[in-house]
């Protein structure tokens, strides 16, 4: 009596011939060809190992998921968002007018003795202020990438405002731990935000597949590399980086219940136009009250 045979379908001679090695392993026979029309290799084992034959298969692929470089992710779809331009674009201008207005930034500059005078919006107009064009350079390159893939996970409206928000936040700890009276300047602390934003969104993932717990701690400490490489720079205002960082890395467990509605256009309109007016709003109240 002839003896009936399965297929198990390959995509390649090469995985063809892998996955016959597997089997072998396992003590079952198998025959490799290809198909009449050419389009795919396949395994031929015996109807009564085919059960076992499968399972190897599966496991061995299980086992070995982790070594391709290309992996599927959770959620498919790394986005930038181009919107990182505009913020490049207003940070230019900003840089422009307290050059040709010097009255500007010792109006917004981030002053801890102003701030402890009440001057609020300094937490936020310091960010629009640059030094010299290689700090505005370095703040803009790096800043460009980190938002505009901060931006694509978040949405635009909401990672506009996440990242500004965390800004401000390094600049409030800065003045809450500053050993004395000093002046600041610069969006350092809004790019370190933008980075613990980016750190903190695989946490999201938890539930969601076994895989995350390795997600995560790559994310994290990825994070941290970048923080070190690009955050503790000799001369830099430390605690308003680290405070940016972290910042980041709080407002994205804020963010969380809104990441599924990150695309709506009402959630980023409304998100949008508080960050509009977190710029308009200190700023007009720097340029009439300061002193």
């Amino acid at each position: 009596m002839e003896s009936v045979t399965a297929k198990i379908p390959a995509r390649s001679h090469r995985q063809a011939m892998e996955w016959s090695l597997v089997l072998v392993s396992q003590g079952i026979e198998c025959t490799i060809q290809q198909d009449p029309q050419g389009a795919v290799w396949e395994l031929l084992v015996s109807s009564d190992d085919f059960p076992r034959a499968r399972q190897s298969i599966d496991l061995y692929r299980a086992e070995n998921r982790h070594w391709h470089w290309r992996q599927e992710l959770f959620q498919p779809g790394l986005l930038f968002d181009w919107a990182s331009l505009l913020w490049v674009v207003l940070v230019l201008v900003f840089y422009w007018l307290s050059r040709s207005r010097p009255g500007i930034e010792s109006a917004g500059l981030m002053d801890t003795a102003a701030l402890s005078r009440g001057q609020w919006w300094r937490l936020f107009t310091g960010m629009w202020l640059h030094a010299d064009p290689a700090h505005l350079a370095s703040n803009t390159s790096i800043g460009f990438v980190l938002l505009g893939l901060t931006l694509g996970r978040y949405g635009t409206g909401l990672g506009f405002l996440a990242v500004y928000l965390a800004g401000a936040g390094g600049n409030l700890l800065d003045w809450m731990l500053a050993p004395s009276p000093r002046h600041s300047l610069g969006a350092s602390g809004l790019v370190m935000g933008g980075l613990g934003l980016l750190a903190a969104q695989s946490v999201f993932l938890w539930n969601h597949s076994p895989r995350a717990r390795k997600l995560i701690i790559t994310a994290f400490f990825a994070g941290i590399m970048l923080f070190v490489l690009f955050g503790l720079n000799p001369g830099s205002d430390l605690l308003a980086h680290g405070g940016g960082f972290v910042s980041g890395l709080v407002l994205a467990g804020v963010c969380a219940p809104f990441l599924k509605l990150r695309h709506q256009g009402k959630l980023n309109l409304i998100a949008g136009l508080a960050f509009a007016l977190l710029i308009i709003i200190p700023w007009w109240l720097a340029l009439t009250r300061a002193k």
